[in-house]
Parts: structure tokens; sequence; C-alpha cells
């Protein structure tokens, strides 16, 4: 007598069964995780306690869509928002998730996906420039987050713990920064506490492109 092969249905019902146990463990875990005194969000992938903000963690705010936002970017015209390209001109579109960037000259044009605030009071619109390029930027709790979590360190070395990832741009705002992030999972999502937040690939092609001086406009 041949030996029968076990039937493809017996397969599929061994991996949904694994599928459900996975998603059991995880909502286990979800169970069990921290939040950010600061936001308020609950922290995914938290390292430990006293967790610096976006920095090794994302932030879910459970009131709003936080999908990504990819399929909605777009090229865009700059005319609308800007009126010269002087020093070029960065569009960040807080809706699309998207940064734009155009040159002086209009010849170069990028469109990079971004992470945003996780909450409206911690947004910010408006015009602005780029007063501060850093490669290796260092971090520390603006006061406000020190006086609420005493707990946090007062100085985040440059490296793979760091908020700012590897190259971060100062904006005329106080505290406001377009930075890289060492957490991919943040990019598409409303994840950060205020900044704007890039892929570290893409604001090291952006930190090339601009200069002191190049406007910035949050909508």
């Amino acid at each position: 007598m041949r030996p029968t092969t076990p039937p493809a249905l017996d397969r599929r019902a061994f991996l949904a069964t694994s599928v459900a146990l996975g998603a059991a463990g995880l909502a286990t875990t979800a169970a069990a995780q921290a939040v950010d005194p600061y936001t308020g969000q609950p922290l995914s992938g938290v390292p430990g306690a006293g967790a610096t903000p976006d920095a090794g963690v994302v932030q879910y705010d459970s009131q709003q869509d936080s999908r990504r936002n990819i399929s909605s970017f777009r090229v865009q015209d700059w005319r609308p928002y800007f009126s010269d390209l002087t020093n070029g001109a960065v569009l960040v579109d807080l809706t699309s998730r998207a940064l734009s960037y155009w040159s002086e000259d209009g010849a170069t044009f990028r469109l990079f996906p971004t992470s945003i605030p996780v909450s409206e009071d911690l947004t910010r619109r408006g015009r602005t420039e780029i007063i501060k390029k850093v490669v290796g930027p260092t971090w520390s709790p603006t006061p406000d987050m020190k006086k609420r979590n005493p707990e946090w360190p007062d100085f985040v070395p440059a490296g793979p713990d760091n908020p700012l990832g590897t190259h971060a741009l100062w904006l005329s705002w106080q505290y406001y920064r377009i930075h890289g992030t060492h957490d991919t999972r943040k990019i598409g999502r409303k994840s950060s506490n205020g900044c704007i937040g890039l892929y570290n690939e893409h604001i090291q092609q952006l930190f090339d492109l601009t200069k002191i001086g190049t406007q910035v406009l949050l909508i």
C-alpha cells in the first residue's frame, strides 16, 4: 500500500493555527506595553524603562489613522507654496506624510516619505528655514520633557539609540528638526514628538541637497 500525501488542507490548517497563536502572543505583548509619559501614547519595542522619545520605539495614536500613507504621495508644483526658490525649498505635507525638495534652480526635485507628530498639540505648521546642519547629532530632552520625565538622560550621544538618526537639520523654530531615524517602522506613520523624520539614507540625501537658509514650509 502506497503512503498517502497529506492534503493541502492540513497544511493550511497548520498555518492558520500558527498565525492565530502568533497573534495571541502579539496581543499579550501589546497588553504589557509601556506608555510614553510625555505623549501618553503606547510604546512598541520599548528598549527599557525611561526610554527617550523616538529612540527605538514606535508611538501609536489609537484615536487617529496611523496607517502608512505612501500611496498618496505625489509630485507637487512649488509655486502655490513659495514665491521663489531662493536657497532651495522644502515642503512637508503632514496629510500625505511626505517631504518635497526643490533646488534653487528648479532642476532637482526629490520626494521622501516621512514620519509626523503623533498628535495635533505636538504639531507645528508654517514657514521656517534651516539654520544648522549636523552629521551624527546628539540629543537632549527639552526642559518640558525633562520636567515631565526626570528619569530621562540629560544627553544621548550619536549612535543607534539616538532619536535623531545619522543626520539632522535644525529649523529656526526652537527644538524642531528634520532628522533621520534608526527605527524604520516610524516612516509613513504618526510616530514623533514634533519633529519630521526620514529614513537615514533619505536624510543624508536631503542633508547634501540643502543649505543654511533653505526655505521650509509645513502644511
